[in-house]
């Protein structure tokens, strides 16, 4: 009997093994491990780490920030390299622009120009930028004019910020367009995510807004189409997991949340790339970067 029972277990383990290799060669995010304790985080973050200086300020900087009805953009909070994409034909590349005013960071104009270049390779060329970056002034403006049904206060859009754009088509609505639907399914991919959501609108407190994406950074637009999180959920599990470690097309990165009340030191890599920003709500966010 023990025999058996000895042949039966190393079967079954066997059977787990094969199961836990086939899900992990799969062409998706392929794990998702979450470190719950100091001790997991500490680990983590052993591996050749360096000291480095968050103050208060990064709180609001970054391309994480939350920004809502409780969290509103701050003048420090404003990308730097707005520009007007009307006069830099480099970059408005692939899409159309709905008038000469129209203006956006020029990373996220980078990165939205390779996007719609690759969405033309798949026949879907029609995209338009109705909007971009807005001043705090002109957000003032617009919602006298149009009312709360069609605007948000002025420092409460993400438009206040340069991180988001308006996308439209030349075609027809979003809601129907071939652009609208290929931007849902693959945004993605390049750092960017339908901020409002039809199925979200009791988290994010907005209507369903199909031409309305924003810019997060790979790998958390493919942690949150994964999840179907929007960024508010998103933002809270980083807060409650603390640290979390994903691999995406053999890509590994790890995930670090710090609370920060004050002018304070965090472990980084000493080599390596990695990324920080602040979420808008009291911490930062470390995005380690860490290779095949």
């Amino acid at each position: 009997m023990k025999k058996w029972g000895f042949l039966l277990l190393f079967s079954l383990c066997l059977g787990f093994a094969f199961i836990n290799k086939a899900l992990f060669f799969q062409d998706k995010i392929e794990s998702q491990n979450y470190a719950q304790s100091n001790k997991d985080h500490k680990r983590l973050t052993s591996e050749s780490t360096q000291t480095q200086i968050i103050t208060k300020g990064q709180i609001y900087q970054g391309s994480l920030l939350l920004i809502n009805s409780k969290y509103p953009v701050r003048q420090e909070s404003v990308k730097l390299d707005i520009v007007n994409l009307s006069i830099h034909n480099e970059l408005a590349k692939g899409y159309g622009l709905l008038d000469k005013n129209i203006y956006l960071s020029k990373e996220i104009a980078q990165k939205f120009s390779e996007m719609v270049n690759d969405a033309e390779k798949e026949g879907v060329n029609h995209f338009l930028i109705d909007s971009g970056y807005r001043t705090f002034s002109e957000q003032k403006r617009l919602y006298e004019e149009m009312g709360p049904s069609y605007a948000l206060p002025a420092g409460y859009s993400e438009h206040n910020s340069g991180l988001s754009l308006d996308v439209g088509s030349s075609l027809t609505k979003m809601e129907r367009a071939p652009e609208g639907a290929w931007l849902k399914d693959n945004a993605w991919r390049y750092g960017f995510i339908l901020r409002y959501p039809k199925d979200k609108m009791d988290v994010t407190g907005i209507r369903y807004e199909p031409w309305h994406i924003r810019y997060v950074g790979f790998p958390h637009s493919a942690i949150m189409k994964e999840k179907n999180f929007a960024l508010e959920e998103y933002m809270d599990f980083l807060k409650e997991q603390k640290s979390i470690t994903t691999t995406i097309d053999n890509q590994v990165y790890k995930i670090f949340y710090y609370p920060i009340s004050k002018n304070t030191t965090i472990p980084v890599p000493a080599n390596g790339r990695y990324e920080i920003s602040g979420n808008n709500m009291g911490g930062v966010i470390v995005t380690v970067y860490s290779g095949k």
